[in-house]
């Protein structure tokens, strides 16, 4: 039977939005798969000690690139898309390729990061004459409406299946990673690097891979979120506050599991919607202040988060008592 569970899971998440068509809870499960694949696109090197507080950078430079080409260049999202995984990608070498080569590593590369993060949203707020500034940006209907070319849809129900092959798609990618040899040489280098070096490991190369791949599968998400929701502003897709909020959220649900970033987005999503419904505009940064508390929590009392805990404690119920050797006659 478990052989068969995921794949009735996923015809059940298939089927959902053909049974159920009410548009909010559906707005809200889009929300919770795009932000889980962006969440699953931090713990794939956060996962291996690269703790990277950038994220909020690579996921502006996803949405912010898309929306611009597409109102100023008039290029579709299919190929504004590719264009701004590459520019996030150069981003991600030109930060990360001093850090590596020369041992920034541990909080100073998390501080690196944060800059760059920081750097990306003075950015963004500065150019308010191509951007937006603060007041955030639109990208031009497409008159038509509906449109593959525009990458831009009315109904919910597509969105929904759409959102919901990319977040499968992340855990594919999660789990090809956890299966390769990348794994074990990042699993060495973030153990020993001298030593993972000393045994043929090129450190800098296979940091790179990683950093690069998490950082390309971000902007994606940013593109996605920015698509879907067809207005994208500095303190939403980029900056400080978001690249916390992956943290949070991967730490919360679960490093070490491939659906760890899910329960993540579940969490943040549903918290954040509540506040909002509760105390209105007047809740504007409250979610950031409980994800930091939270996180401090986590952090403290469930290092593996909940699914991880979860999962872990299942494995030890099921583990056979160790058999104890009672000693023969002398």
């Amino acid at each position: 039977m478990n052989r068969y569970l995921p794949w009735i899971a996923g015809a059940v998440l298939v089927a959902l939005p053909f049974v159920y068509h009410s548009p909010y809870p559906l707005h809200i499960l889009i929300l919770v798969l795009i932000w889980s694949f962006a969440y699953t696109s931090w713990s794939i090197m956060g996962r291996f000690g690269l703790v990277s507080l950038g994220h909020g950078g690579f996921m502006g430079v996803g949405a912010y690139v898309t929306a611009l080409l597409w109102n100023h260049a008039g290029l579709s999202p299919w190929i504004g898309i590719p264009i701004a995984l590459v520019a996030a990608g150069v981003l991600a070498l030109v930060v990360a390729w001093p850090c590596f080569r020369f041992r920034i590593v541990g909080h100073y590369f998390a501080l690196v990061t944060l800059a760059l993060s920081g750097i990306v949203l003075q950015v963004i707020t500065a150019t308010r004459d191509w951007t937006g500034g603060s007041l955030g940006y639109t990208p031009e209907r497409y008159q038509g409406g509906s449109s593959i070319y525009a990458l831009q849809f009315a109904d919910k129900e597509t969105w929904y299946l759409i959102a919901l092959f990319v977040w499968a798609v992340g855990l594919a990618i999660w789990y090809a990673v956890d299966r390769s040899m990348i794994r074990y040489a990042l699993e060495a280098i973030s153990e020993d690097e001298d030593a993972a070096a000393a045994a043929g490991v090129n450190v800098t190369a296979e940091k790179l891979k990683i950093t690069v791949l998490s950082a390309v599968m971000t902007a994606f998400s940013g593109a996605l979120y920015c698509q879907y929701q067809m207005f994208i502003s500095p303190d939403t897709v980029s900056g400080i506050a978001v690249s916390l909020q992956m943290v949070f959220a991967v730490v919360v649900g679960g490093i070490y599991v491939a659906l760890g970033p899910t329960v993540g987005a579940v969490i943040t999503i549903l918290m954040a919607e509540g506040l909002r419904i509760s105390f209105g505009t007047k809740a504007v940064g409250y979610d950031n202040l409980v994800y930091g508390v939270l996180l401090v929590v986590f952090i403290i009392f469930l290092p593996k988060g909940i699914l991880g805990s979860l999962m872990e404690a299942r494995w030890l119920r099921r583990s056979p008592p160790q058999r104890q050797v009672q000693p023969g006659p002398a």
